[in-house]
């Protein structure tokens, strides 16, 4: 078996492995060095020294059985037996996203346990399940953010073959699978790519760590580490699409961003497959380049994260006006959101002290990835919390009509009372001592009261974990059975996918907090107070309804307080 590593700037390479060491043979125009070890195959370890340091693992480590400090282990992909092959992907227009945390989404924590609940997905009605990232971390617990060993997977969670079970049977339930990945930094804890190049730029990039080297010298070959990636990922366990996480962390002047290379190369990669690969970029830069085609001179990705949809819906159903969201207190805010998708497309925003954004002319609705609740506003919260049941049925219920690609996070569809809280398991004393400080630090100004538990006691991972059992009760059922009615409304009604958002109206009354969104002859009515409100409206028939009490006059359709109603107003043939 050939051995191969990338270390430009190295005297000497080895490794280190079944029980000896050998030198690695330089390729001077490359930076590569490789050699043969013919009795290596799958399941072997091995580890290399860059001029007498280390042993470290593989920058492409496929394995790391024992985790980020241990050596790597030889992974031939080939040897896992596939039963996908009707499965032709699934295209993220008309689709529902379902993120999840694979640590807690189930008890065990486990992609084996996980795969227990796909009944519940497919009966919920989604279509892609989005998993948080799954590269090795430090310790046994983390939500994937401090990840390094990129190409492997967390041994905690079932390593490789574990992922491809899961993906497999996401795929004979009829579920696409969506995959976190961090392209912008790397984990603080058993980074060892230093020694082996210039991977890093060499200037803190973002509040999370060293910013990676995308356009200095070098950088061909990085760039080219993140590209192998992301296309391993596609290919090699068969995931359908990537979420990239914090995109506008990528600090790259080049001509051709780096998103473009890459949105160029999973294209060719979904031709070679036959099957749609979809690419979506978390970013605050409110850029509509980002979502754009290549050939329009935009970035190529397929959609990107909204946060703008999100402010206005939180603070619409649980009244916060602090920090970011005072730019979207507003019954104005929220219809601009739900009808043009961005609220800041140019104008000033007070959180940033200056102009944001850019309008979004012409790009349709299903580009954005919208959502009511994720990892990131729930847990970047002190306390973890959650919505209420009352708050997410008004969100949800906006949410699950509006002309974007909508995602929930795990359970968020029954309204489960468990808390998502950040946690971390650190080995290093002072990584572990200093998390809590740290992550009050990343909040300042945000006009939180920052009282949260220590991110390394296993109690607050333990407690971030779904409590299944809740469904049973009265309360939950009813949240589900509400998330179960809108997700079945949305595909039976072609208005509700409709992406079109010039084809997408809002009335809506400051002072009275109601907001009415109209989708061709359907509308949507939310009266957030909680006095009953009478709208005019043409004679017609209520859909669904969040409460009871909803009734015709003579002036109108009688809301009752905190209640959204679909409606559809009757159309002469």
């Amino acid at each position: 078996m050939i051995f191969e590593v990338w270390a430009p700037q190295a005297t000497s390479v080895e490794i280190e492995t079944m029980g000896g060491r050998q030198p690695l043979r330089p390729d001077s125009s490359s930076g590569w060095w490789s050699v043969d070890v013919p009795a290596a195959g799958h399941g072997t370890d091995y580890r290399y020294l860059v001029d007498g340091a280390g042993p470290y693992p593989d920058p492409r480590s496929r394995r790391q059985p024992e985790g980020i400090f241990g050596p790597s282990r030889v992974y031939d992909h080939a040897r896992f037996t596939w039963s996908d092959h009707e499965w032709k992907g699934r295209d993220l227009r008309g689709s529902v996203i379902y993120e999840l945390h694979i640590g807690t989404f189930t008890t065990e924590g486990t992609f084996t346990a996980a795969l227990e609940r796909l009944d519940h997905l497919v009966e919920l009605g989604v279509d892609f399940v989005e998993v948080m990232p799954v590269a090795p971390v430090p310790g046994g617990r983390n939500w994937g953010y401090d990840g390094v060993d990129l190409y492997a997977v967390n041994e905690t969670y079932g390593g490789p073959d574990g992922l491809k079970e899961f993906v497999d049977g996401c795929h004979r339930a009829g579920l696409g699978v969506l995959l976190d990945v961090v392209y912008n930094h790397l984990g603080p804890s058993g980074n060892f790519l230093h020694p082996f190049g210039p991977y890093f730029a060499g200037y803190s990039g973002s509040f999370w760590g060293e910013a990676v080297n995308l356009d200095g010298p070098g950088s061909d070959e990085v760039r080219r580490y993140f590209v192998d990636n992301a296309l391993q990922w596609l290919r090699d366990f068969h995931i359908d699409g990537l979420r990239l996480d914090a995109v506008h962390a990528l600090h790259d002047r080049r001509a051709t961003h780096l998103l473009a290379e890459l949105a160029q190369e999973v294209d060719a990669l979904a031709c070679s497959v036959g099957r749609p690969l979809t690419l979506i970029a978390e970013s605050d830069l409110n850029d509509p380049r980002m979502i754009m085609p290549l050939e329009a001179g935009g970035l190529g990705m397929t959609a990107q994260w909204n946060d703008d949809v999100h402010h206005a819906l939180h603070t619409a159903v649980s009244g916060e006006r602090h920090g970011y969201y005072e730019d979207f207190a507003s019954m104005r805010s929220l219809a601009k959101a739900m009808t043009s998708g961005f609220v800041h497309d140019g104008g000033y925003s007070s959180f940033r002290g200056r102009s944001h954004g850019a309008p979004l002319a012409g790009v349709p609705g299903y580009r954005l990835v919208c959502c009511l609740q994720n990892h990131d506003q729930i847990g970047n919260r002190p306390a973890g919390d959650r919505l209420t049941a009352t708050a997410l049925k008004l969100g949800a219920g906006l949410l699950l009509t509006s002309p974007f690609t909508p995602m929930l996070f795990m359970g968020e569809e029954w309204g489960a009372r468990t808390p998502f809280l950040f946690f971390t398991d650190h080995v290093e004393p002072a990584l572990r001592e200093g998390e809590g400080e740290r992550r009050a630090r990343e909040f300042e100004g945000f006009g939180y009261e920052w009282v949260a538990p220590d991110p390394s006691a296993e109690d607050t991972f333990q407690r971030s974990k779904l409590d299944w059992s809740e469904i049973k009760e009265e309360e939950h059922w009813s949240v589900l059975c509400w998330y179960r009615d809108l997700i079945a409304l949305r595909k039976a009604l072609p208005e509700l996918t409709d992406p079109r958002l010039d084809r997408v109206e809002a009335e809506y009354d400051e002072q009275a907090k109601w907001l009415m969104v109209k989708r061709s002859s359907l509308s949507v009515m939310v009266n957030f107070c909680p006095d009953p409100v009478t709208l005019p409206m043409s004679v017609g028939s209520v859909l669904l309804s969040s409460e009871e009490g909803v009734f015709a006059a003579r002036d109108g359709l009688t809301v009752p307080g905190q209640t959204l109603v679909i409606y559809r107003s009757d159309v002469n043939p």
